[in-house]
């Protein structure tokens, strides 16, 4: 039990008259009177602050020139490519505002912890991007403060300003915050701390480039080996069909039959090097796994994919709490295949901190002794997956692929030196974003140490935690592959530790940060707190898309 004892004129004189127990939690009036402390302003004397346009939904599509973000889209786990998108000509009616460099977005609504989340805007594409509704724009503007949005960015993502937005959201299930609780929120200044955290954030943020840019080229190395570098699939909006082709397959619905999907087909029949039924050389997992009820289990829900392959969370639960769709046992090295038609990007590789964790039943779980599984991954995500399984799906309600369509499909027979390849890419991407995650968790923790010890302490703290990145990178280095020089600083990652003490039958939100390549190192502690959430086992369909991102 938690008890705060405050005075009735206090609660009168809160702008809000906020007298719930929950707004003046201990932790919530400890971490004010932190920051009282120290050198601090308000939000609003160092950012310009503008709302989003209320675009109709009507008008989004993935076939539009601008990208809009949603709420579920301020997170730095989605690349842009995976918003939706609305007409040139219909953004400019309403005059809005494109996003820049540097520029900070946060949600105003959201479930918990999701309201206040903040993204930084790294090096956009020009007049290609803007923000949707309740969702808001966060610009630094001239003042000798805060010099560098990269810092601000970090000071916002710290768990006090987090808090500070969840204390003054409303609402019990979906949470909104209002401008006036945003912009008067205090910000630390630490100015003798502002260039480095900003610079560790840049580096940051050029290692997530480079991982996107290296997936990239992993999937320009297929393309170009099954001759598809060049080739765009068109959809036909009229075509002809036997009626013995509708018998044979037992599908009369048009979609089944647009050309593109025999086209690309077509395309992996003529490779060289031959081709192979998915069923022949991939072996799917399809056995139920009973969970016990009295077992802790980690589970990856269709929320926890990113756009860009990651795994990037999970649950933690007994077996009693988890939902009937947890019943699929994952290895490490094993690949996931969303099958749900509006995520079947949702594919991502097991690392070795999830070997024996759990995922729904709205996955196929796939291993092959003939294809490694970083080829499997860019496969199937690639457009030579990607057709065939949108090909496959059927259903009404909750669009999907079955397991019959699943094991049809047909994969390139792609040689050893090829695959060596992709994997060497796949293997450099997903260990540069797990450094730039953790240099993220090192400027982050280093804003909240210096809050909390002064900026001394932090400051070497984040010297120390530096130089244990290159060493234990150093030590490993046997064994693990460069991921290059930057900046002549080489890094390793951390792990994010287990979360401790916490009540055996509540479910536990976390994040996962280790890659499939990368050692256990001494971990850092993590900077959010963790969210509880319990679960109903009621449902039994397959993960639906998630608007949530946790």
């Amino acid at each position: 039990m938690q008890i705060s004892i405050v005075n009735y004129k206090t609660v009168k004189e809160n702008s809000d008259f906020r007298y719930e127990s929950e707004f003046w939690l201990p932790k919530y009036i400890e971490e004010e009177n932190q920051l009282n402390r120290i050198n601090i302003l308000s939000l609003i004397d160092c950012v310009s602050f503008s709302n989003g346009h209320a675009f109709d939904s009507n008008e989004f599509s993935f076939e539009g020139e601008i990208y809009i973000s949603k709420i579920g889209d301020v997170t730095q786990k989605r690349d842009f490519n995976s918003w939706e998108r609305v007409s040139r000509k219909y953004f400019e009616e309403f005059k809005a505002k494109y996003l820049k460099h540097n520029d900070i977005l946060m949600t105003l609504t959201g479930d918990p912890p999701d309201v206040g989340k903040v993204q930084l805007i790294f090096n956009p594409p020009k007049e290609k991007l803007s923000w949707n509704q309740r969702v808001a724009l966060l610009r630094l503007k001239k003042q000798d403060k805060i010099n560098a949005p990269e810092f601000l960015f970090i000071v916002l993502s710290s768990k006090y300003c987090r808090d500070h937005i969840e204390r003054w959201a409303k609402g019990i299930r979906q949470r909104n915050v209002g401008n006036p609780a945003v912009l008067n929120m205090a910000v630390p200044i630490l100015l003798g701390l502002q260039n480095s955290i900003s610079d560790i954030v840049r580096k940051s943020f050029e290692l997530l480039e480079n991982s996107i840019s290296l997936y990239s080229q992993a999937e320009q190395t297929l393309l170009s080996e099954l001759g598809l570098v060049n080739w765009k699939p068109k959809h036909y909006l009229s075509f002809v069909k036997r009626f013995s082709d509708t018998q044979n397959s037992e599908r009369i619905d048009a979609e089944y039959f647009q050309p593109k999907y025999e086209e690309v087909v077509e395309r992996i029949k003529q490779y060289r090097k031959g081709y192979k039924p998915l069923a022949e050389i991939v072996k799917v997992k399809d056995k139920n796994f009973q969970p016990k009820d009295d077992v802790t289990y980690r589970y990856i829900e269709l929320a926890n994919i990113s756009a860009n392959g990651n795994i990037n969370g999970f649950i933690e639960a007994q077996g009693k709490e988890l939902p009937t769709r947890a019943r699929r046992k994952v290895d490490a090295g094993d690949v996931i295949v969303s099958t749900i038609e509006g995520a079947l990007s949702s594919i991502a590789l097991v690392s070795d901190d999830l070997d024996n964790a759990l995922c729904s039943t709205g996955f196929f779980v796939i291993n092959s002794e003939r294809i490694n599984s970083e080829t499997l991954l860019v496969l199937l995500r690639s457009l030579v997956g990607q057709l065939q399984l949108k090909k496959g799906c059927s259903g009404t309600i909750l669009t999907a692929i079955g397991d019959d369509e699943f094991k049809r499909i047909i994969l390139p027979d792609l040689p050893a030196i090829v695959q060596d390849k992709l994997k060497k890419k796949i293997t450099e991407m997903y260990n540069a974003k797990a450094l730039s995650k953790s240099l993220l968790d090192i400027a982050k923790r280093g804003v909240e140490m210096a809050i909390e010890k002064g900026e001394k302490e932090a400051e070497s703290w984040i010297k120390t935690s530096m130089t244990d990145l290159i060493r234990r990178r150093d030590m490993d280095k046997e064994k693990k592959k460069d991921v290059g020089e930057f900046r002549g600083l080489s890094l390793a990652s951390p792990t994010t530790p287990d979360v401790k003490n916490v009540e055996s039958n509540k479910i536990i939100r976390k994040s996962s940060l280790a890659s499939p390549t990368l050692p256990d190192p001494k971990p850092i502690t993590p900077s959010q707190p963790v969210s509880t959430t319990k679960l109903s086992g009621n449902n039994t369909k397959a993960d639906a898309p998630s608007k949530k991102s946790k």
